[in-house]
């Protein structure tokens, strides 16, 4: 563990109560010892002189112990594998990829807080991910331009005061279940004094990565406060739902949160009827239900991933043949200036 993680995990812990220490410092120790070396991961793997990483500065390479767990060994297509090394052609400038696909900053009406549908606004709670995916739609977003102190945010919390017409907040990032349960449980009361919000929308890749990072504290924070929790996950292929991962979602579900995935249609990982009905039905079996199918936000590094629009309408009508009509997503985009994301 670098000098930095240890220090950070040490900080951390000062605030955790001896209820919920164990739970807290085994998520945040995973976290600190995720894999940072993509030569290492690919050792692990068998796959040294199979695949060749390609390392970048910008936006390095990180993965945590039990999405490692979940591949398989000796494949270098493996579809978890694919979807966080870094390669070369991420390096490749492609017309139409921007370091700000979705136009966030151009609807932040203060640092922190993004608001582009008239009923809800996002904030950006954290710069930090558990994993980072390759195909990220905010890998170039200025991160340290957002609050980090509680005292920071109280611009954005005033700010959603004088919008009435909020009824709903997003906390995303980066990802916020990367903030310890206090400091969340402190945000979530913050926003549920505020009272025209009537419901909170947690966007988080944890449960998936990171499962032990839902703890009986994060589940208590949410089950007592008087906004509505809805937890939106991400997760992109079947073999991710499985053990922990499964048992994490399951948690959450039992507690009375509705559930619900978010995915990206990712070219070599999941562009095949036979991968989406996998992943849905293994979705849909944890009780988590499948919520969008999203076509690739064209952000800069992420090109190789793209899958045309042609083939993800394919996948769909192949995914209504197949499934129940509550397990299949919606297929969707998002276009900036749009008042919600546009069905394709």
């Amino acid at each position: 563990m670098n000098k930095t993680a240890r220090s950070a995990i040490l900080q951390e812990q000062r605030t955790i109560s001896p209820e919920t220490a164990d739970s807290e410092s085994n998520w945040q120790l995973e976290l600190a010892n995720a894999c940072r070396d993509p030569d290492k991961l690919l050792a692990r793997l068998g796959l040294i002189g199979k695949v060749s990483p390609f390392r970048t500065a910008d936006f390095p390479f990180l993965v945590p112990e039990s999405f490692i767990r979940r591949m398989k060994i000796g494949d270098p297509n493996d579809p978890l594998l694919k979807q966080v090394l870094p390669v070369e052609d991420e390096n490749v400038d492609v017309p139409g990829f921007l370091s700000d696909p979705v136009a966030d900053l151009n609807s932040s009406p203060v640092s922190g807080m993004v608001h582009k549908y008239v009923n809800r606004v996002l904030l950006i709670t954290s710069g930090s991910c558990a994993v980072n995916c390759r195909y990220c739609f905010r890998r170039h977003f200025p991160y340290s331009e957002a609050p980090r102190s509680l005292e920071s945010w109280e611009p954005v919390f005033e700010e959603i005061w004088k919008r009435p017409e909020v009824d709903e907040v997003i906390l995303s990032g980066g990802d916020p279940l990367t903030l310890n349960d206090r400091r969340l449980g402190v945000m979530i009361e913050k926003l549920a004094v505020i009272p025209h919000l009537q419901r909170i929308r947690i966007h988080s890749r944890l449960p998936i990565v990171l499962p032990i990072r839902v703890t009986e504290g994060l589940l208590k924070s949410l089950g007592q406060s008087r906004l509505q929790p809805i937890f939106v996950v991400h997760a992109n292929h079947g073999n991710e739902i499985v053990e922990d991962c499964a048992e994490a979602l399951r948690k959450l579900v039992q507690a009375g949160i509705p559930v619900l995935n978010q995915a990206v249609l990712l070219r070599g990982v999941n562009d095949s009827v036979e991968a989406q009905v996998d992943l849905c039905t293994r979705l849909v079996n944890v009780g988590a239900m499948p919520y969008y199918l999203n076509q690739l936000d064209r952000v800069r590094g992420a090109a190789h991933f793209e899958v045309s629009v042609e083939r993800g309408r394919e996948i769909m009508a192949g995914l209504r043949k197949k499934l129940s009509g509550y397990a299949v997503p919606r297929y969707v985009v998002d276009v900036p200036g749009c008042e919600g994301k546009t069905e394709l």
